[in-house]
């Protein structure tokens, strides 16, 4: 369950060449009957605008000002037959999203000797539109996607690939309608992650809202309600195993921040949040930095992505693989083992317990966090093993436009470090040198987000939607 809850806005409508209707009048039921077929194929996890059945220019018109009322994140068009492109083009002219030809013929193969024109054009016409449909598209600047299938029998591709397109437009949604936090500023010389927030708006269409750390001591004043944090400590101790055991008085202090950042998060409609404190860390500023990782931990086990060392761009990375893969792990290069040919790759810090799915994830308290001020909480998660892996970057041209660096490994079974950080051993098919590489020469920064599976397919997806170039390094 998301902190802050988004839905995807799908634009769908169906084509058919209008001369076909009079001449054969069994197409309208027909057709009629197939798009009300294939709408159900559409996830009840967002919503739709229903630009219906088109077969004018005047229609296909209609169903671009409801499109562009509703400010879709995506269009998925059915091919029912042949239809000549205005059918389609005065729908989507307006967008700035791409638009999916799901071209799904109703019968697996024809009756040869048993088909008239009627049956050919209604049941059996796997569309000669689609070419058409793209060439115009690419005439007028609009990204597009074919899927091809067929409905008899049912088609697991053609509904994977629709999910797949919807989880991708969910990520467009979630970007337009929340914001990022960035409390405090990036780790002091960590030029790879500053970033222009206004430039982010423009093209990411992500708001930053800048937050000052002498207001978040003071997040947990007016905190009072005791059932909501008595509540919150026993989720704290069902999330995480304690070094040395815990109570709820133990974490009371903690589970009292948690719920003050959750409606923080709640109040400023935040998906994610990139911070660094480097203070003196001394009365209750030192409090809260002490137990900020396992707090952050409790927000992106619900869907609003936190990182670390004030990286937006691995937030963004983060918070994207969440919403496609329910998992989303702050990650960089750790350490190469040669002999076994492997990378270890991880992160201390504030991390996501449905990562950890090896083993319940750990705290521990240390006197000194690496490189920063302060100490307190450390938290440790364990990706599953021999379990496929896919990792995102987000970087930045000159010019300041985005680019995703994607790649897909499996996290083997073996020894990881111990001190309280997150790693995994993850073996890559171009092996760990080459993998090291051309990581690198991506330029990625040197942060990157992890989740469970193999999601790269589903990333271009997203890629597309933003219209941001992807550098695939393996799968």
């Amino acid at each position: 369950m998301m902190l802050v809850e988004t839905k995807a806005r799908i634009g769908v409508f169906a084509i058919a060449l209008g001369a076909y209707l009079p001449q054969f009048p069994s197409l309208v039921p027909e057709f009629e009957g197939q798009y009300a077929d294939f709408k159900k194929l559409i996830p009840d996890t967002v919503d739709i605008a229903d630009g219906g059945i088109v077969t004018t220019k005047e229609k296909a018109m209609d169903a671009g000002d409801k499109f562009r009322a509703a400010d879709v994140d995506l269009v998925i068009l059915q091919l029912l037959t042949y239809a000549t492109s205005y059918n389609m083009l005065p729908a989507v002219r307006d967008l700035d999203v791409p638009v999916v030809l799901v071209n799904v013929q109703k019968k697996k193969a024809p009756d040869y000797p048993n088909t008239d024109n009627a049956t050919w054009l209604g049941e059996l016409y796997a569309c000669g539109a689609v070419g058409e449909m793209v060439a115009d598209l690419e005439r007028a600047g609009k990204r597009h996607a074919v899927i091809t299938g067929v409905v008899e029998g049912g088609d697991p591709e053609v509904e994977k690939e629709i999910i797949d397109w919807c989880k991708a437009a969910q990520v467009r949604r979630r970007f337009r309608n929340t914001n990022i936090a960035q409390i405090g500023r990036p780790y002091p010389g960590m030029m790879d992650l500053y970033i222009d927030e206004t430039n982010l708006y423009h093209r990411m269409w992500l708001y930053t809202k800048q937050f000052d750390w002498e207001k978040m001591w003071a997040i947990a004043d007016n905190i009072t309600d005791e059932d909501a944090i008595r509540a919150k400590a026993q989720d704290i101790l069902d999330t995480f195993d304690i070094e040395g055991g815990a109570t709820i008085e133990t974490v009371w202090d903690m589970a009292k921040y948690v719920v003050a950042f959750e409606q923080w998060c709640k109040d400023e409609q935040l998906g994610f949040v990139a911070s660094h404190y480097d203070g003196f860390a001394q009365g209750i500023a030192g409090k809260l930095d002490s137990m900020l990782i396992p707090a952050f931990s409790m927000l992106i086990k619900q869907g609003t992505a936190c990182a670390v060392e004030g990286d937006i761009k691995v937030a963004m990375a983060m918070g994207i693989l969440k919403v496609i893969a329910g998992t989303g792990q702050l990650s960089e290069m750790y350490s190469i083992d040669f002999n076994e040919d492997i990378c270890i790759i991880g992160h201390s810090g504030s991390g996501d317990a449905d990562i950890s799915q090896a083993k319940k994830p750990t705290m521990k308290i240390v006197p000194v966090f690496h490189g920063k001020t302060g100490g307190g909480y450390l938290t440790q998660f364990y990706p599953p093993t021999n379990s496929p892996i896919t990792f995102l970057g987000i970087t930045q041209d000159r010019d300041g436009h985005f680019k995703f660096v994607v790649a897909e490994g499996v996290n083997e079974e073996g020894p990881i470090f111990t001190f309280g950080d997150t790693n995994m051993r993850m073996r890559f098919t171009c092996g760990a040198r080459d993998f090291c590489n051309r990581w690198s020469e991506a330029g990625p920064t040197h942060h990157m987000a992890a989740a469970v599976g193999r999601h790269i397919d589903t990333l271009l997806k997203v890629a597309k939607i933003f219209n941001v170039p992807v550098d695939v390094i393996t799968r």
